[in-house]
């Protein structure tokens, strides 16, 4: 059964990839979604699948692509929107 989560990235993860190295991640995964930068230079993601494949998205968060320097991965579930693909917004 589908679930949602709301993760907040927190470190250097502007301007190193972060949010198209997400998206292929996402992709990858089977997981719908978004994410965008914020103006405080963290990233937020809207993700939606499978707790496994969320889990496994949360897991890879913590490292992020090869230039990213991730401090803290928060998150929390939250409401399903039944979005079909994954995108990134801008804000």
């Amino acid at each position: 059964m589908p679930i949602a989560f709301e993760i907040t990235i927190k470190g250097k993860v502007q301007g190193v990839f972060y949010r198209a190295s997400t998206r292929d991640k996402a992709t990858e995964l089977g997981i719908s979604g978004w994410c965008m930068n914020l103006d405080n230079g963290d990233v937020l993601i809207h993700a939606e699948g499978e707790r496994v494949d969320l889990n496994a998205l949360l897991l890879w968060c913590k490292v992020g692509p090869p230039k990213a320097k991730v401090d803290q991965v928060l998150h929390r579930e939250t409401e399903l929107k039944n979005y079909s693909g994954f995108r990134i917004r801008r804000a």
